[in-house]
């Protein structure tokens, strides 16, 4: 197995291996057509294994504090996505990207890393043990049907609305999760470099 930086050609074995990741995850149905691309600087590595994209890591750096990560002390980098094929999972796959993520975080001079995530416990796991802190989180809310009433009303005359996704960044979480069939915490990590 392989690390090494991502490549256009990579692009839909890149997209397999994040879907398929990421199905039995509580973002199953946040579904990328294709990659992503970035406004920043950005490190992006897939690891190979016989010529097939089994796992992956992207992470856009700021050059300027503040930009891409929160603003707090010393420059950062996002991981926007870090995903390994559920067959490699426990074979240290995401470990190795995050260790070469970091490698080369270092040499462009930033001092922390963040990453958000749901509330996955094995996924949240998982950050803790490489020494990432929690440091904020808020709610991902997904209403259906009547759910959406208590939510908003169409502008629209005869436009009505079923289905909607919001985040709640207040204090009453339980409240909301009471509310609501379909909510997640997403949860803020730091790594300081």
């Amino acid at each position: 197995m392989i690390i090494r930086e991502y490549r256009d050609t990579d692009n839909l074995q890149w997209v397999r291996c994040r879907v398929l990741s990421f199905l039995d995850s509580a973002y199953f149905d946040n579904v990328l057509r294709e990659k992503e691309h970035y406004e920043n600087p950005s490190i992006e590595l897939v690891a190979e294994d016989d010529g097939k994209i089994v796992g992956l890591i992207d992470l856009e750096y700021e050059k300027k504090k503040g930009t891409v990560c929160s603003n707090r002390n010393g420059l950062g980098g996002m991981i926007w996505h870090l995903a390994v094929l559920p067959e490699y999972r426990g074979k240290g796959v995401a470990a190795m990207l995050l260790d070469k993520v970091k490698e080369k975080a270092r040499e462009v001079g930033l001092e922390r890393l963040e990453a958000w995530t749901r509330d996955d416990k094995w996924v949240n796991e998982w950050y803790k043990k490489r020494g990432f802190k929690c440091i904020e989180s808020y709610l991902h809310v997904y209403a259906e049907g009547n759910e959406c009433d208590i939510i908003t009303d169409s502008k629209i005359e005869k436009l009505h609305i079923y289905s909607c996704f919001s985040h709640y960044v207040g204090e009453d979480k339980d409240e909301i999760k009471r509310r609501f069939k379909r909510v997640h915490e997403c949860n803020l990590y730091e790594l300081v470099l």
